[in-house]
């Protein structure tokens, strides 16, 4: 018996709500499925029983040995830090095997609390550089999803719901009690899908979108006009300006602020960084 270590931030699911999730899941045989944290393989062994291939990612090289002693031949157990695996290890590890990679992947997993966040970016940063991920089917503290899937002008609305709402549509799959795991987590948790698309809208330089996203949110209850005076390209355009050309009230608070109206307002400081200043309005 492997234990739950700490470290690693591990809670393994129990089997009742395996089969609820898989349900939510509802894989099929000609599916592909990345795995994030299988663990003890709960969750991995009924994906495999039901779609062409899993590829299971395992920080924890003890779990990954004990999960390779009961995998079926369609799975795939790949030990390291799913954070590390870079695009074109993917791409390869899509290929190993098979007779051709896969026009479409799924990914899944019980994404350790402490590293969820990460793990979403790399999602979408691994979906934008050409890994054809359709959705992501995953469990996270219950106030990550909260921020997930909040709306403009809420408290839970801010960097996370903007960079990764951008990419993708959030839903809730279920709501799952702390007594769905052992050990128990001390807070509640929720299953939510991700289903990827293309950005929308998409920024005309998505590091500055990111850059001026983190940026005023640091301040988001400050008014847009002094929420933009932290963000460099102001020294070469003024807030003001940047607010008319964008159509923007600055006495807004950047909170209340769809993604088209951020990527609006990024969108006007990008001529800076190509060397041009935007046509007057």
């Amino acid at each position: 018996m492997v234990f739950a270590r700490k470290r690693f931030g591990q809670h393994f699911l129990e089997r009742a709500w395996v089969d609820k999730l898989i349900q939510a899941i509802a894989p099929k045989g000609d599916q592909t499925f990345l795995e994030i944290g299988p663990g003890r393989g709960a969750l991995t062994i009924p994906l495999a029983a039901s779609a062409r291939r899993v590829l299971a990612f395992e920080i924890d090289r003890d779990l990954a040995a004990g999960l390779r002693t009961i995998a079926p031949a369609n799975l795939t157990v790949i030990d390291g830090d799913f954070l590390d695996v870079t695009t074109d290890q993917l791409r390869d590890a899509l290929r190993a095997g098979a007779d051709s990679p896969p026009a479409s992947v799924r990914a899944a997993g019980n994404l350790p609390y402490n590293v969820a966040s990460p793990i979403l970016f790399k999602l979408v940063a691994l979906r934008l550089a050409g890994i054809p991920l359709a959705d992501a089917s995953i469990m996270l503290q219950r106030e990550v999803a909260d921020r997930l899937t909040a709306t403009p002008g809420t408290r839970e609305y801010g960097v996370l719901t903007v960079l990764i709402g951008q990419s993708a549509r959030v839903r809730r799959l279920m709501a799952l009690p702390p007594g769905a795991f052992r050990p128990p987590p001390k807070v509640h948790s929720a299953a939510v899908r991700l289903e990827f698309h293309p950005p929308e809208p998409a920024a005309r330089d998505p590091e500055l979108f990111e850059r001026l996203v983190q940026s005023i949110f640091t301040r988001r209850r400050k008014t847009l006009a002094n929420a933009l005076k932290a963000f460099p390209p102001t020294a070469t355009l003024s807030p003001a300006e940047a607010l008319k050309t964008a159509d923007l009230d600055g006495r807004r608070r950047p909170e209340t602020l769809s993604i088209p109206e951020l990527v609006r307002l990024a969108d006007t400081f990008a001529p800076i960084r190509l060397g041009a200043r935007p046509a007057p309005t």
